[in-house]
């Protein structure tokens, strides 16, 4: 059978669980392209794509969000206090976001301080990260990039930001068959690095090569979905200075260059997640 054949009756039948149906069919092709090559049956293939979506960010998701709710919600908030809880109970829904609940009050505010006013953002692999906006030490006219798999999230997304009045723009593609295009003062770069690497070896390091940004957030988990920490932060800094093909690492809250790349580097560890402020030139 023709491969594009092949690849549209592998995209079907990968679609057909609920799970996977709102993944950005750029990524569920080029992951399919890659398990059809190397399984030997198609049955094997499709088994071996969800397996690799899961892993990319179906293990994310305790439960499916009834987004609709989330946004009568928001619609029917009367202070600013009442939204931002709004905003923790539904960042709790993704693992992703629940992990940065306890040092959410710190996380940015740490993070980002010093920085020249920030106008634009890209965030990839956002998940329900925008929803922490409030939480950002941002330019009151900051224009917003979030990029994800996941189209159904994105959709509410953009009704979010219409409703806080955000200028905010959302984009649902494959970071690694499309990465973004827009120049922004700050990427953030959440916990996304692993992921990636699961999906693609290499893929790390292609994404950090195409953006195109003042400042890069780039952060790793302190422990596992399970809660197992062990080990993980100092794996994840071995890996974070491998690839920026860095000298030792700084002590947390101190500067270091990286080695090959006019690249200045600072080192942040909370509770729940490790993180490097990346300026790049």
């Amino acid at each position: 059978m023709n491969q594009n054949l092949l690849l549209d009756e592998l995209l079907t039948a990968v679609t057909q669980s609920p799970k996977y149906r709102a993944m950005a069919p750029d990524l569920i092709r080029r992951i399919g392209a890659a398990e059809l090559a190397k399984r030997r049956s198609f049955k094997e293939a499709v088994k071996g794509t969800k397996n690799k979506l899961h892993q990319v960010g179906g293990a994310y998701w305790d439960t499916a969000v009834d987004y609709p709710k989330a946004l009568a919600r928001l619609q029917n908030a009367e202070d600013e206090e009442t939204r931002r809880q709004i905003y923790r109970d539904l960042m709790r829904l993704h693992a992703s976001t629940r992990e940065r609940l306890p040092i959410l009050d710190e996380f940015y505010a740490t993070t980002l301080a010093g920085l020249p006013p920030i106008h634009s953002v890209v965030d990839m692999a956002c998940g329900l990260n925008p929803l922490a906006i409030p939480w950002m030490p941002l330019a009151a006219d900051v224009v917003y990039h979030a990029y994800d798999i996941y189209g159904d999230m994105l959709v509410f997304l953009q009704e979010y930001f219409g409703l806080m009045g955000i200028n905010g723009r959302t984009h649902h593609q494959d970071l690694l068959s499309q990465p973004p295009a827009e120049p922004a003062d700050l990427a953030l770069i959440l916990k996304t690095l692993p992921c990636l690497e699961q999906a693609e070896s290499g893929a790390a390091a292609r994404l950090l090569g195409s953006i195109q940004a003042r400042h890069l957030l780039i952060s790793y988990p302190a422990q596992s979905l399970g809660g197992r920490g062990k080990g993980m932060v100092g794996n994840y800094e071995a890996q974070f200075w491998d690839l920026v093909n860095s000298a030792p690492a700084a002590a947390a809250g101190e500067p270091a260059a990286a080695a090959g790349r006019d690249w200045h580097i600072t080192r942040f560890e909370f509770a729940t997640e490790l993180a490097f402020l990346v300026t790049t030139s």
